[in-house]
């Protein structure tokens, strides 16, 4: 079974997210911020984060984890989508820059979020 680590300071955001994939075969992990996402992928190695950019929580923020996890030789290939409200052309630079494989702008419809991890990781199975 697939793993999905869904990270983002907002509860309601992460709930959101996860009664949108509940319905799939995924086992889903959840953090609050950037240190807790961190410990959680280095000890899951989940194969998809979708990793909220804005975490004033904790000191760290969505490109900072990404930066490290794709760093790290145990994580850099668990496939990043920064989930993000800002869609600047310096933010999604600085995101690429990270490592990030992917972008999904907040708000966002369930359905296309659904498409997007298939997309990713395939049907689950």
């Amino acid at each position: 079974m697939k793993k999905i680590l869904i990270v983002d300071d907002q509860m309601e955001v992460r709930e959101l997210i996860h009664v949108t994939l509940r319905s799939s075969n995924y086992e889903l992990l959840q953090a609050e911020n950037g240190p807790q996402a961190l410990e959680i992928a280095r000890k899951e190695l989940p194969d998809l984060i979708l990793l909220d950019v804005m975490m004033p929580q904790g000191g760290i923020d969505g490109f900072e984890v990404c930066e490290t996890l794709k760093k790290e030789p145990n994580t850099r290939k668990i496939h990043i989508v920064m989930l993000t409200a800002i869609q600047q052309e310096v933010d999604l630079e600085r995101g690429r820059r990270a490592g990030a494989d992917d972008y999904f702008t907040k708000p966002f419809s369930p359905l296309k979020l659904l498409q997007k991890v298939s997309d990713i990781l395939g049907d689950p199975q």
